[in-house]
C-alpha cells in the first residue's frame, strides 16, 4: 500500500488526501503507467472507503441521486438531439 493507512488519518488528514487524489485522478488516468493507475485505484478506494466508513449518514443532495438527475433532465431544456424543444 502506498500512503499511510486511511484508519490513522485524522478528518482533515483524510479530506486532503480525498482532495489530491481526486485532482491527479485525470492525469494519472490519460498519462500513467498500468501499475501507477492499478495503485491509483487502490488508494482511491481504500481513502473512500474509510470516508464512508466514518459518514454513514453524509449529506445526499437530491440532484446527485439517479432520481434526482431524471427530475433535472425531465423538467426545462429538452435533451440534444431530442426534437424537442
Amino acid at each position: 500500500m502506498t500512503g499511510v493507512d486511511p484508519d490513522r488519518l485524522d478528518d482533515q488528514q483524510l479530506m486532503k488526501e480525498l482532495e489530491t487524489i481526486h485532482r491527479t485522478r485525470h492525469d494519472t488516468l490519460l498519462y500513467g503507467s498500468n501499475d501507477a493507475l492499478r495503485a491509483h485505484n487502490e488508494r482511491m478506494a481504500q481513502l473512500e472507503g474509510e470516508y464512508l466508513r466514518r459518514n454513514p449518514r453524509r449529506l445526499i443532495a437530491a440532484g446527485r441521486t439517479r432520481e434526482g438527475a431524471r427530475e433535472r433532465n425531465c423538467g426545462g431544456a429538452a435533451a440534444p438531439g431530442s426534437g424537442k424543444g
